[in-house]
Parts: structure tokens; sequence; C-alpha cells
């Protein structure tokens, strides 16, 4: 088994305002397995978006630590942290500069981070467009001239073009219609694969974690609740809350149907593989 890609022994954080004391994280151990999608989820204010900025180092522990490649992240980031570690927000209208062509908004991290030869970087945006399904005169329009998939697209290709090991999605398709949602997952699913890719993929939707993660973390309250491989989750959630969550999952098959109606009745679940 390889090394895992991101570790987080003892995670905490905690937030001081006007005297008040306010726990967003608190001890919070989890392995990330390398080229893996890993789910967090749980409702508003359960510490999912913490976590996140966390692993980004947008803010710094108040306890634990995190490893990544197996050697501790400092709080203050280096290049090569930055460029190594990715995110793609939930909002791509307010994450891309209306100033910017889509071109120039791709093209920056491969000038930042000085990725490739300069007169090479305008051939590979036009590549980074196609990989995600645009085509390259799209580098000339401006955001609010492309739908919310396409400018969705567009934050994808810019996290890709830093050539990252692990990209950090925070709610990347809660801005879409369902439709739309479906086409982005299969390309992110897609890439995933094609570029050995880790994925943080913060939701709140379950039905979303069925479509693309490998493993799913539960979490309420800033506490982990229940983590563990998606189908032996789904199959046999072990935490009170975790089956709430499920419940409330629109269902498809007949099997999801009954699980749902087993929750919703109390009946006991039966109890969790190995490995879950």
């Amino acid at each position: 088994m390889s090394e895992p890609i991101l570790e987080l022994n003892g995670l905490g954080k905690t937030f001081e305002a006007d005297g008040n004391r306010v726990v967003a994280l608190s001890d919070v151990s989890l392995t990330f397995a390398r080229g893996g999608c890993h789910a967090i989820v749980g409702e508003s204010g359960s510490g999912k978006t913490t976590l996140a900025n966390l692993v980004l180092g947008l803010m710094a522990p108040t306890a634990g630590e995190m490893r990544f490649n197996g050697v501790a992240l400092p709080g203050d980031r280096d290049k090569g942290h930055r460029r190594a570690i990715q995110l793609v927000q939930q909002n791509p209208l307010s994450a891309l500069n209306p100033r910017r062509t889509i071109g120039a908004s791709v093209r920056l991290p491969l000038d930042v981070h000085e990725i490739g030869t300069s007169s090479g970087r305008a051939a590979r945006v036009a590549e980074l467009l196609q990989e995600v399904g645009l085509e390259p005169d799209y580098a000339q329009r401006s955001p609010r001239g492309l739908s919310g998939g396409q400018r969705q697209r567009v934050a994808i290709a810019r996290a890709l073009a830093c050539e990252p090991e692990l990209i950090v999605l925070d709610e990347p398709t809660s801005a879409l219609d369902v439709l739309v949602q479906a086409r982005v997952l299969k390309l992110l699913e897609r890439l995933r694969v094609e570029h050995g890719l880790t994925y943080l993929f913060i939701t709140h939707d379950l039905a979303v974690v069925r479509a693309i993660a490998t493993t799913v973390s539960v979490f309420q309250r800033g506490r982990l609740v229940e983590s563990g491989p998606v189908e032996a989750l789904f199959a046999a959630p072990q935490a009170d809350y975790t089956r709430q969550l499920i419940s409330a999952v629109p269902v498809v098959t007949e099997e999801e149907a009954r699980l749902r109606d087993a929750i919703r009745a109390g009946a006991p679940m039966p109890a969790a593989g190995p490995g879950a």
C-alpha cells in the first residue's frame, strides 16, 4: 500500500471573538489515500469548510498537525505547497476575475509558478481548455459570457494548470442544475483517473458522494462522526447522525428505498464489514 498523500493527526481549530470561544474542529484524525476521492460531508456548521481552509493553508490549526507526502505541512506555505494543493471553489463566477479573459485566468498560475516557457504557455492554455471540454477559442471570452457549468470547467482547468497532487473541491457542483452537475462530476472523475489526482471533496449532498467519492467522512458540529469506504458506509451506517443524513437522500433503486425505510423505522443496522 502506498504512503497516504495527506494525514490529519488530532487536528483542531478554535475561534475566539468578543470573549466567545467557538470550537470549529475538535481532535480530527484522518488519512487520505493517494489517488482517491475522499468526501467530507455534514450540515452547515459541521466544520467542512474549516477543514478545507486548514488543508489549503488559509488558516492555521490550534491543535494537531497535518502531513503531506509524509512531511509536516507548515503554517506558512511556500510556492511548492501552493502549487501541489489546489482549490476549486463553489461559485466559479466569483472565483474568476471578470476583468480577465478566460485565457488570462487559466494562464495566471502558469506565470506565477513559472511552468513551461513564456512562449509556450498560450498553447498550454489551449490544451487545458480542451482537457475540460472547452474549445481553445474560449480563451478570448469573458467569464460573464459563459454558463455556470462552463465557468466551473474553467476553474478546474486553472487548478490543473499547476499540475497539482491534491485538489480541494469546495461544493463544486452545488450551484449547478442537476444535468450540468452530472456532467461536471463525470469530468472530475475522468481527470482524477487520467492525472492520478487526489480529491478532498467538500459537500452536504450525499447523492453527489455516491456518484464520485471512494471514501467519506461525516462531520457534525466540528467532530468526526464516522468514516469509511462509501459503499460500506451507505450499506451499514453506524452513527445515528449518518443514518439521518442517508435517510434524507433521494432514492432511485429498490435497495436504496429499503435502506431508507429501515433507517426511518429505527431498525438496527448490520455491522460494517472489514475496512469500514
